[in-house]
């Protein structure tokens, strides 16, 4: 069913900026012809500020009458707390902080994926820890955000070593925080993603104990709330051709790129090339194969006792042909 194309086709870019669809209309669908709204509410974290500090989405919904405003989040689980309490309408997060909000209650659809970049998150340990291995994390402190990639990518990896979650002590902390708790010496591991994990390289006297390399197979998700996708298809569809778009012209512009985010967010450019250089671009449709890979992660959780109770992925998508509403052309 979900397995469509939806028509996801990478757009050509020209040398200076991301191309935007000029053909935002779809196949109707009830109550999604037409924009209920004025305002779309945009969720964003550091690694996603591109997009804001384009302002391609502005640009694109003047026309419609419609203003964006812009929310940031140092992470996913707060994001999704934020569009689970209505205060935003859509927002990209990794794959495990739509698995708890939607355990929480959340009326959220999964609207696109984000192509995976298993380099670009890593297990931080400092410089001159006796810690080798993932093996070595045994009994130890690892500090990651709860209900993050971070949480599901030290899973992995732990099983990969022979470990069961239950042989480390986590400590739940936000990326600040970890940071600084890693400096005192008040946790023996951190697991993060960029931009955070480059500055950290940059500055924390830390090593890399190892990334997601031929680990972390998920990538992140566009999460909306179901009420503003099914009655917003007009407005959705061109946001996620301008996003598409966006990633297609930074996987070609990444000194561009780079310049943007060293600059947006007050950084170092080698920190931020570094962070740039090893990241995937790519906006991929929702498939019958990200469901079920969604499910195992949600799985994973429930067996773990981190959410409250088992959830269905696919509860949270929506039908072909709403999909078809808003899929890039």
């Amino acid at each position: 069913m979900m397995g469509v194309c939806l028509a996801f086709v990478v757009a050509a870019c020209n040398s200076n900026a991301p191309v935007s669809s000029s053909n935002p209309s779809a196949a109707p669908v009830a109550n999604t012809t037409a924009p209920t709204t004025n305002l779309v509410r945009f969720g964003y974290q550091k690694s996603t500020i591109l997009l804001k500090a384009k302002g391609l989405l502005e640009k694109r919904l003047e026309p419609e009458g419609v203003r964006v405003e812009w929310t940031e989040f140092p992470a996913g689980p707060p994001m999704m707390e934020a569009l689970n309490a209505g205060a935003i309408d859509i927002g990209p997060v990794g794959e495990s902080p739509p698995i708890f909000a939607q355990a929480a209650g959340a009326n959220l659809i999964y609207a696109a994926a984000i192509a995976p970049s298993p380099k670009s998150s890593a297990v931080l340990v400092p410089k001159d820890s006796p810690v080798k291995s993932v093996a070595d994390l045994k009994g130890k402190r690892v500090a990651f955000q709860k209900g993050s990639s971070a949480n599901y990518l030290i899973f992995q990896l732990l099983q990969k070593a022979g470990l069961q979650f239950s042989d480390i002590q986590p400590a739940y902390l936000a990326p600040a925080d970890a940071r600084a708790a890693l400096g005192r010496g008040a946790v023996d591991a951190w697991v993060i993603w960029d931009p955070y994990y480059a500055a950290a390289e940059n500055g924390a006297n830390v090593r890399v104990l190892v990334d997601g390399s031929g680990i972390n197979k998920q990538g992140g998700y566009y999460i909306s709330s179901r009420k503003f996708a099914t009655e917003n298809a007009k407005i959705l569809k061109p946001i996620l051709e301008e996003i598409r778009n966006l990633e297609t012209w930074s996987d070609k512009h990444r000194d561009e790129v780079t310049t943007i985010y060293a600059s947006t967010l007050k950084l170092d450019s080698e920190v931020v090339k570094k962070a740039i250089q090893r990241r995937q671009f790519g906006l991929n449709p929702i498939t019958d194969n990200l469901i079920a890979e969604q499910q195992k992660v949600a799985d994973t959780y429930t067996q773990l006792k981190l959410i409250p109770k088992q959830i269905s992925i696919k509860e949270a998508t929506l039908k072909p042909e709403e999909y078809e509403a808003f899929a890039p052309h």
